[in-house]
């Protein structure tokens, strides 16, 4: 055996020998239930405390109106919760046994012995009506307990309190870099090398607005993201406050990043941030103003501070459609697109029904116009060249004010122009800015150039019990089918047909629905495919009212087209192709048929 391994254990057993003999002979006094070692400690009512680590210098806190504040070595934010956490281990503290001063004066040796003549920590507490001063000496011998002094007592307690006790004046500093709690600011300035952007906003939920380098609607998705993202910062690293005297090094002087916080004139914050440290990239310097402290933080939260100017301009041409009840347009014909107090909508002058998911695709298409180029030097002389002197369409958004009483003016909501495409990208300008936009030719396509395309897409709905016959004209010929009752038909010339199909394909043409309008008027019905002589099927009602639905050619969509009279007028739209199948295999006359 290891003669230095045997000499270790015989240490070790006597030290547990020991503690067994002061255990036995102090035991008798622990009373439980009783037996706090600061019984007239109040964690909630500490004004002030002091912790001083073995061989450093003391770490001092004050609670001012419920806020706790380092105040030494140096003034600083504290770790309320770890404070608070010493505090209540502290109320709740109990002892397993004890010597008293008497005892004490037994044992010459005793300050060694429980290690007090260099103890872990001193701590001193403040109350109003209470102090204490507590020595935190060595553990004892098994190494689950401590010795602590107090007013000449040593108590045997659980070394769990150590946990609580910090080590170094870090231990104990708040590592949040901005507590966003109480603070005041209206205005945002970012600068960003040779870049500065400076944001502002009326309200705290009104939406932010850029006012340098230009007036322009900001991006107040992004800007509320890269907010979250400072609240996040915590501190990983504070620098020596004897080596922070060189800012340049840091890159602090000039800051590579400062985000500013403003109310009205006055600064309420300011964050500068610099370069990372030589053996951590994912960590950048940084400090706040006031504080004087250099610190390290996460780089990765600052991304979106770091971006060019156009990053913190809203990408979308409008964001605030949905509020709109009247939409005017000026495109092809000039219409409005009117929300009753039922929320239906109208198309007007002409007063047809609007449909509500046209409408809703159309409202949704104007919060996703996406700016993909930003053209921020624009004089009038310039506009015709964008198509925007007049502009070739034109899209006013208006909101009834709440609570307003009737005939009262609408707000405008925005106020859009549309130029000319080019090379897959079309121009637009808003009444409200100085700039002029560019978005992608499929996101304008979308936008409806004509009134009509509005329309209901419900084109009719009646009972399949109201329906008398079916009559069915193409290629010259004629062929009528009677309903005899539900399911039941019969051909009123001869031939055969599929009952059950018939009814069904009948259903389908009793509750039509267009899937898109192609155009209305007789002018443009031989350009879709439209003859005298073509397909046309007829419902007829058994009160002698009629329904008559024609085909022609096929849409640009690959759907074909159907035409209906509506208010006197030809109606061409694309028929839903699952039913055109059903139609074209039972409403049909074949090709021999006399």
């Amino acid at each position: 055996m290891n003669p230095r391994n045997t000499w270790l254990w015989l240490a070790l057993a006597a030290g547990l020998f020991g503690f067994i003999l002061f255990y036995q002979k102090h035991a008798h006094k622990s009373s439980p239930g009783t037996n706090k070692v600061l019984p007239g400690l109040k964690a909630a009512a500490v004004t002030g405390l002091q912790v001083r680590p073995a061989a450093r210098l003391a770490i001092q806190a004050e609670r001012t109106n419920g806020v706790w504040r380092l105040t030494e070595p140096h003034s600083y934010p504290a770790q309320k919760a770890s404070i608070e956490s010493l505090l209540a281990a502290l109320e709740r503290l109990t002892y397993v046994t004890f010597i008293s001063p008497r005892e004490l004066r037994e044992r010459p040796n005793s300050e060694e012995e429980y290690g007090f003549a260099n103890p872990q920590a001193t701590i001193t507490l403040r109350q109003p009506d209470y102090h204490a001063l507590i020595q935190v000496g060595a553990r004892t011998a098994p190494g689950d307990q401590v010795f602590l002094q107090v007013v000449g007592v040593v108590y045997v307690v659980d070394a769990e309190i150590l946990k609580h006790i910090p080590r170094t004046f870090d231990d104990w500093r708040d590592t949040t870099l901005l507590d966003f709690k109480g603070l005041a600011y209206d205005r945002l300035a970012v600068t960003n090398g040779p870049r500065v952007v400076q944001l502002l906003r009326a309200a705290t939920n009104s939406p932010w607005r850029m006012v340098y380098p230009l007036p322009a609607r900001a991006d107040n998705t992004r800007i509320e993201s890269a907010l979250q993202g400072l609240q996040g910062l915590r501190v990983q690293q504070f620098v020596p406050e004897d080596s922070k005297a060189d800012l340049e090094a840091f890159g602090l002087q000039p800051p590579e990043l400062e985000i500013a916080f403003g109310l009205g004139t006055n600064t309420t914050a300011l964050l500068q941030f610099g370069r990372s440290p030589t053996n951590d990239s994912r960590l950048v310097y940084a400090r706040r103003i006031g504080q004087n402290t250099v610190v390290a933080v996460p780089g990765d939260l600052l991304a979106s501070w770091r971006e060019k100017v156009n990053d913190f301009r809203d990408p979308y041409l409008i964001s605030q459609a949905t509020a709109a009840t009247v939409i005017e347009a000026q495109c092809e014909d000039r219409f409005s697109l009117q929300q009753d107090t039922n929320g239906m909508w109208r198309a007007l002058p002409e007063n047809f029904p609007a449909d509500a998911g046209l409408v809703k695709d159309f409202i949704s298409s104007l919060n996703s116009l996406r700016v993909i180029q930003f053209i921020d030097v624009v004089i009038e002389p310039d506009l015709p060249g964008y198509g925007l002197a007049p502009p070739a369409r034109r899209y006013t958004l208006k909101s009834a004010p709440a609570n307003s009483p009737a005939g009262a003016t609408n707000a405008i909501i925005a106020d859009l122009g549309f130029g000319t495409n080019q090379a897959g990208k079309a121009f637009a300008r808003r009444a409200d800015e100085s700039f002029v936009c560019g978005i992608t030719t499929n996101d304008f396509q979308r936008l409806p150039a004509a009134s009509w395309q509005m329309r209901e897409r419900r084109i009719w709905s009646i009972s399949t019990n109201d329906i008398d016959r079916v009559i069915i004209r193409q290629q010259g010929k004629v062929r009528q089918i009677k309903r005899n009752g539900p399911h039941q038909w019969s051909l009123i010339t001869q031939g055969i047909i599929n009952d059950l199909a018939v009814e069904e394909t009948v259903r389908g043409l009793c509750d039509l629905t267009a899937s898109a309008w192609v155009a209305r008027g007789e002018q443009n019905r031989a350009r879709h495919g439209f003859t005298d002589k073509g397909w046309q099927i007829t419902l007829e009602l058994k009160g002698g009212e009629k329904r008559t639905v024609e085909f022609g050619g096929e849409a640009p969509s690959g759907f074909p087209c159907a035409a209906v009279t509506l208010d006197g007028t030809p109606w061409i739209f694309e028929f839903p192709l699952a039913l055109y199948q059903d139609v074209a295999g039972y409403l049909t006359i074949p090709a021999d048929t006399p």
